[in-house]
């Protein structure tokens, strides 16, 4: 059975540049470290980084004072690094540059008088923290269904009124409902930014929807999906057109590398996500001709090595050349840490 590998595929820049500083914080600081959330969403790099004496907390309350803390690669409210800030921590920022951009985004257009559709996914790290950059007046869609029941308009609502994004309790959407579907919502000033891993189909029947209801509402110059999802997206697409199965390399929580699964679902191919190669089950292969391999933004190339083989090995296909282009991108560090 031929066995192909999209390209590119694992890291991305962001992703480089977060393991990066977790690692040089240690290097320089010694452990502990303490990290909050999931530098990345890959349960190897996660653990990989443990073992080097990182800890891994939900909250800033689990930090002592005076303590060493990396932010993590989807960026965090404003909230957030307030507190920070008057516990005396000492905050290196591994948001990723492209997340920074469209947080940069919600504060323009707030200050614009606009009010901000935020396009992601309920719950993941990112959009918790881009909805936390404004204390109102900023709306999460997940779906089409979601942007044409959208309601925006001026005045507090009951979720206005929750604690900022970033806090244990009350987080839900944040946004005002006075105009609804149906009704006249030109007088409204609006604009919308996405999650940069979000599918880019997906995105494009939402940024749809949301136009055809509101016509003067206003994009980003350059689109928020960032360039490395959008380029394994296109890879997969690509090796989805000659392979009969896709494995994806990645965790169950990182969502860039559930969408690399359901774009080739979506192109009909069986897909699937594994962690590690011992997730893998070889009755996937049975009246294949040709398997198709490639990893999300936040997994290493060696466990992309390591699937190729157990694939190999179940079939007794000839496992591919491990080379991979370079997407020219990267992203400097701190200057502490240089």
């Amino acid at each position: 059975m031929q066995i192909l590998l999209a390209n590119p595929r694992g890291f991305c820049a962001g992703v480089e540049r977060a393991i990066a500083i977790v690692e040089r914080a240690l290097e320089k600081f010694g452990a502990p470290i303490y990290v909050r959330h999931e530098v990345v969403h890959n349960r190897f790099v996660v653990d990989n980084l443990k073992a080097k004496g990182a800890i891994f907390v939900d909250e800033l309350d689990e930090i002592p004072d005076g303590a060493t803390v990396i932010f993590s690669a989807h960026g965090v409210p404003k909230a957030v690094r307030l507190e920070a800030a008057r516990r005396g921590l000492k905050v290196f920022d591994a948001t990723c540059p492209l997340v920074t951009k469209v947080h940069l985004e919600v504060e323009r257009h707030r200050k614009q008088g606009r009010e901000v559709v935020m396009i992601g996914h309920k719950g993941h790290p990112e959009v918790e923290g881009t909805m936390g950059q404004s204390d109102g007046g900023i709306h999460l869609v997940e779906n089409v269904a979601d942007a044409t029941a959208l309601k925006v308009g001026a005045g507090p609502s009951q979720a206005d009124a929750s604690p900022p994004w970033g806090q244990r309790a009350g987080v839900a959407s944040v946004g005002a409902s006075k105009v609804g579907a149906g009704e006249t919502a030109q007088c409204v000033p609006l604009a919308y930014v996405t999650q940069t891993t979000l599918s880019m189909d997906d995105a494009a029947a939402i940024i749809a929807a949301l136009k055809a209801r509101f016509p003067a509402i206003v994009g980003p110059k350059k689109d928020d999906i960032c360039y490395a999802t959008q380029n394994r997206q296109d890879a997969i697409k690509r090796l989805a057109e000659r392979c009969d199965v896709i494995v994806v390399v990645g965790s169950r929580n990182s969502s860039n590398s559930n969408r690399l699964r359901e774009v080739a679902e979506h192109m009909g191919r069986q897909a699937y996500l594994v962690d590690r190669a011992a997730e893998i089950d070889a009755a996937w292969f049975v009246g294949s001709q040709s398997v198709g391999v490639s990893a999300g933004a936040s997994a290493p190339e060696s466990l992309v090595i390591e699937v190729v083989q157990a694939i190999a090995a179940y079939t007794g296909g000839v496992a591919p050349e491990t080379l991979r282009s370079d997407e020219g991108v990267n992203f400097p560090l701190p200057g502490e840490l240089l």
